[in-house]
């Protein structure tokens, strides 16, 4: 499926191609190969292909996940992939924790790197289920 549109900030149009499309109905999603042709112009971004492709398939903004973007050599052309969840749930569901973040549904773990591992290494200490402090009446 081809979407051309004309990008903002340039006169140049700017033409989106899918391809190897799939319907994924385990993961509730369909995922694809997005080609995205920008002759003489800086990449588009992502928020913007998101918006540009829900718009193609009929779909929110919020279901639309865009990454892994390579630019050719010489510009011109890049190559990702989307994926468009049948609803925000299964985003959430299906999506890794640093994609949602990166779309705004989800924070960012707070603290250094070193506290959480600190913390993973003390919870590892106690397994099963957590005993009080109080002694037992018998």
């Amino acid at each position: 499926m081809d979407m051309t549109y004309t990008h903002p900030a340039d006169a140049s149009t700017v033409t989106i191609r899918t391809r190897k499309f799939l319907t994924n109905r385990l993961l509730q999603r369909k995922q694809m190969v997005v080609d995205v042709i920008h002759p003489g112009l800086p990449n588009v971004s992502k928020d913007e292909l998101r918006a540009k492709i829900g718009k193609m398939y009929k779909a929110e903004k919020d279901v639309v996940s865009v990454f892994g973007f390579k630019t050719h050599f010489g510009g011109g052309k890049t190559t990702g992939f989307a994926l468009i969840y049948d609803n925000v749930e299964a985003l959430k569901k299906f999506e890794p924790k640093h994609r949602l973040v990166r779309i705004g549904l989800a924070e960012a773990p707070k603290g250094g790197r070193k506290q959480r591992k600190e913390k993973k290494n003390r919870e590892k200490k106690f397994r099963g289920v957590r005993k009080s402090k109080k002694p037992r009446k018998e």
